[in-house]
């Protein structure tokens, strides 16, 4: 769940890339990057933490050029803590190519020995992202002729990524003295859309992993780019596309709509917020069935995803919709951090109760998703400690109950809280007196109401059907091992956790 962004422009883009990532900072706060081309060099800074963090002016200043790639990073593949990961990646053969990756490669290990016995190719990090780097590195050397690159060349190398790689992928790249490259995975997995904005000197373009990031920086939104497919906008700002892989369907990650975007995203042509709304709709028609109404006093969301479901819920149950919890956003998503001890403690950081909407009632709390079940069992006890008479739960999704291996860092299923057990084994764990979970068809049909087109999802994480076909017990096994080794790996920043890097690609020795 990273987000990322492309811009080819008339004026200088650091500042565009800037404000592009503070829009998508909410699918990564682990780390942030900029890139920047100006004629055949590149311009980099990343480092770990929150994109104001990572950039100062100084930084700004040391990013020129009119095009460039920008990216936030939640640590998936690769470690939480290596600097050395923090995106965007940069490799100088052939032409030199800068790229930002949001997604996770599921075969990142066979294809990292490829590189080394086959194309003589040596990755330096654990990052599946450096593996697609060099992958698309290979391949634009083999389709090019001698020393020129065409547009079809482009495209036939990224042809030869969608054969080579599995998993999923939206991706960013520059590539110097060429343009901009954002190609799909063949399932369009994780989302990517495209905007031009009409300037007097020009056409401008941006790609971005969220529709919101176009909106607020101006430019129309023209389209989706679709599974499989390839946009390349050459330096005279020409917009090239083409479908490159075989055989491409379109089955986006249904997580998007439930957890990871913008409400006031739109995504492969549905409306986030409005999805949410569906969502609480067919939710409450769900809880009518499993809870008295009348045993309902009050709906509180659980800031801040669920907000349009749950305020859809409570019309449809015709009970009040109230705010129950305060959010302070000065506190990381609890759902991004490593360590249990960590997350439950940030609980209550992060949020405080509003008393006079508890005491005395009994409250209906419904939150986006359940994943581990820490966060859930806080916050019951909290609405407790606040004076309610019973606290009911209900999550606009489906159990959580096997790993996502696609982009987004679920837990082992050891650590997810609905494995082995039912939902009355789930309530008692989180200490509700009941708990209502969306069905996963009712999940889909939240989508399909707004796109009725849009019927096949990724919904992996909730019935283990894995969309790419290549995911069975021994790499789900494989993957849950290196997690446990990971979370025993210390920090790798410098003492005061600010570690940043400054490198300028393409200049001679002694220049500065």
């Amino acid at each position: 769940m990273c987000g990322i962004l492309g811009v080819m422009a008339t004026s200088p883009v650091n500042q565009l890339l800037y404000d592009g990532l503070m829009v998508l900072q909410h699918r990564g706060q682990d780390a942030a990057g900029i890139a920047t081309a100006e004629g055949n060099t590149f311009h980099l800074h990343k480092g770990p933490g929150l994109v104001r963090d990572v950039f100062r002016t100084r930084n700004m200043r040391a990013l020129p050029g009119n095009w460039g790639i920008g990216h936030v990073r939640y640590p998936t593949a690769g470690s939480a803590y290596n600097f050395a990961e923090s995106q965007p990646f940069y490799v100088n053969s052939p032409f030199g190519i800068v790229l930002g990756h949001n997604g996770n490669l599921t075969n990142a290990e066979q294809l990292k020995g490829e590189m080394f016995r086959l194309d003589r190719r040596h990755i330096n990090t654990n990052s599946d992202s450096e593996v697609l780097l060099n992958v698309l590195a290979h391949e634009l050397q083999s389709a090019s002729h001698g020393y020129e690159l065409d547009v079809d060349s482009i495209f036939q190398a990224v042809a030869g990524v969608h054969r080579r790689c599995r998993g999923a992928y939206a991706v960013v790249a520059l590539i110097a003295g060429y343009g901009l490259l954002a190609f799909r995975d063949p399932y369009g997995i994780r989302p990517l859309v495209y905007g031009q904005n009409e300037t007097p000197d020009g056409m401008e373009y941006l790609v971005a992993s969220e529709s919101v990031a176009l909106d607020t920086l101006g430019f129309q939104i023209v389209r989706d780019i679709e599974p499989g497919e390839a946009v390349f906008i050459d330096l005279n700002h020409q917009l090239h596309s083409r479908q490159c892989a075989q055989q491409p369907t379109y089955a986006p990650c249904i997580f998007e709509y439930v957890y990871l975007a913008r409400p006031d995203s739109v995504i492969d042509g549905v409306s986030v917020y409005e999805s949410r709304l569906a969502m609480g709709e067919l939710l409450a028609e769900k809880v009518k069935k499993h809870i008295p109404v009348e045993e309902i006093d009050v709906v509180i969301p659980i800031p801040d995803s669920s907000r349009p479901s749950a305020m859809q819920l409570a019309q449809a149950l015709g009970i009040p919709f109230r705010e129950g919890f305060v959010k302070n956003r000065y506190v990381g998503r609890t759902f991004i951090m490593p360590g249990q001890s960590m997350r439950k403690k940030s609980v209550r950081q992060k949020l405080n109760t509003v008393g006079q909407e508890f005491k005395g009632k009994r409250v209906l709390l419904v939150d986006d998703s359940i994943v581990r079940g820490t966060t859930s069992r806080e916050i019951v006890e909290m609405a407790r400690a606040a004076g309610a008479v019973k606290v009911y739960f209900a999550s606009a999704a489906p159990p959580v109950r096997f790993p996502n291996v696609y982009g987004i860092d679920m837990p082992t299923r050891s650590e997810l809280i609905a494995t082995g057990r039912d939902d009355a084994g789930i309530a008692e764990e989180i200490g509700a007196d009941a708990l209502v979970y969306q069905d996963l068809e009712a999940l889909k049909q939240s989508i399909t109401s707004i796109r009725a087109d849009l019927t096949v999802f990724d919904a992996s994480c909730f019935d283990g059907c894995y969309i790419t076909g290549d995911i069975d017990e021994y790499y789900l096994d494989a993957v849950e091992g290196k997690r446990g080794g990971k979370a025993s790996k210390g920090n790798d920043d410098d003492g005061d956790g600010k570690a940043s890097q400054q490198l300028v690609l393409g200049l001679a020795p002694g220049q500065d």
